[in-house]
């Protein structure tokens, strides 16, 4: 199995200790090399080119040179203190006169090690004690050197310095730009989470507005063709017609409904209805048995289509009611008043309510809830509860001018006063 360059930087970059380990034995063997090679006579050419006193290298010359560029093995586990304490064998070096082999090379590479893995205050610190102990080494050794050559070492101590300081803040930077990308992940997958949530909820009130319409009225004609079978078959053909017609409405409406979730892509959904096709949810409704007026007052408008889907949602759902609860000769009445700034829908009936019917006895379902969220969404405000006289009411207010909010609605009406009360 052959190792790819990239692999191989992977896994030293996953065992740095091996990689230090390995730069310390290097620098360490060409340090004591330089200092071997020397040798008697080199050391004799160089204080005659130098006009210094030179010792020639020996054991303690070559154990103070391994002491200054060992430790850069362990330079990412305690870079600040190894750079401390690898000074004093520089000094020592400089005040035995002894050849420094690549000790201030060594030097270097901690002081990098500070800047970069450090913060920065131990790296000005770090930075300090450099400059320290060249000066003192300065000071110490019997070399004698210009001051351009002091002006050279101090912008190479200072270009180790800055390259470290810069690929800390580098990496740094690209800590940052992870956490925040992983910061924007969760957050995507939060508000994923939730647009199926209000998609779930959507689709759960739309699925029981159309179930809860056409099975209630197919159940109305039902009931009318079994009484009307041996008596007048004429009737219960009709009856029987008007179920399958409703079955079939119903079935192309879930059909658009549920289509959404079979989407790999951007839903493509069919036309919903809306106050349009109110007339002809009206005349279902009279098929079904219960007399409804139907007046619209102002000038018909272009609704937005959300508020043009959850008033007509409302009606359907208030008729629904009344179909099921009001009674046998209970007449409805439908009211919608188009504004400028608003869109009033009122639809009340004068049967007996869903209080005294005792399938239902506690007045509360799914569908008047359903009718509360979807008035709440657009800011409106809903007032549901007994009618005066007698039966029941559905009354609510659309604003034309304002977007859809998801905060919970009003708890008090200005239509009727009071708080908003829920009964079927």
């Amino acid at each position: 199995m052959r190792t790819t360059p990239a692999g191989l930087r992977s896994w030293f970059r996953s065992h740095p200790l091996f990689g230090d380990s390995l730069l310390a034995v290097v620098l360490t063997t060409c340090s004591l090399a330089m200092i071997v090679l020397m040798g008697p006579e080199g050391v004799a050419r160089l204080q005659a080119a130098l006009h210094v006193e030179i010792r020639p290298p020996d054991a303690l010359n070559l154990i103070l040179a391994a002491l200054c560029t060992l430790p850069v093995a362990l330079r990412r586990r305690w870079p600040f203190m190894l750079l401390a304490l690898t000074t004093v064998p520089e000094w020592a070096l400089d005040s035995l006169s002894y050849h420094t082999g690549l000790s201030e090379i060594a030097g270097l590479i901690l002081l990098y090690t500070v800047a970069a893995h450090r913060g920065l205050a131990l790296s000005l610190a770090g930075l300090a004690v450099t400059m320290v102990g060249y000066a003192v080494g300065t000071g110490l050794s019997p070399l004698p050197l210009a001051w351009p050559d002091h002006a050279v070492i101090i912008v190479i101590i200072m270009l180790c310095w800055v390259s470290g300081r810069a690929i800390r803040l580098r990496r740094a930077y690209l800590a940052e730009l992870v956490q925040r990308a992983d910061r924007l992940e969760r957050a995507r997958e939060a508000d994923t989470r939730a647009a199926r949530a209000e998609e779930r909820s959507r689709i759960a009130r739309e699925l029981h507005d159309v179930v809860a319409h056409h099975v209630s009225v197919m159940t109305v004609q039902a009931a009318a063709a079994r009484k009307m079978l041996d008596s007048d078959p004429g009737v219960t053909r009709d009856a029987l017609t008007a179920i399958e017609e409703m079955g079939r409405t119903a079935m192309a409406e879930m059909r658009n409904i549920v289509g959404v979730l079979r989407t790999d892509g951007p839903a493509e959904r069919g036309p919903q209805p809306g106050m349009a096709d109110l007339q002809t949810l009206v005349e279902q409704m009279r098929e079904a048995g219960l007399r409804i007026r139907l007046r619209v007052e102002g000038d018909r408008c272009a609704l937005p289509p959300g508020i043009d889907l959850a008033a007509y949602r409302l009606v359907q759902e208030a008729l629904t009611n009344s179909l099921r609860h009001a009674g046998p000769a209970a007449g409805a009445w439908v009211t919608v008043r188009y504004e400028p700034d608003r869109l009033t829908v009122h639809v009340e009936d004068d049967g007996r309510g869903a209080a005294a019917d005792p399938a239902r006895p506690d007045g509360k379902g799914h569908g008047l809830v359903g009718i509360r969220e979807r008035v709440a969404l657009y800011g409106g405000v809903l007032r549901i509860g007994p009618r005066s006289g007698g039966g029941f009411e559905v009354r609510a207010q659309f604003p034309l001018t304002h977007s859809p909010r998801t905060h919970s609605p009003r708890t008090h009406s200005p239509l009727g006063g009071g708080p908003l009360k829920e009964t079927a």
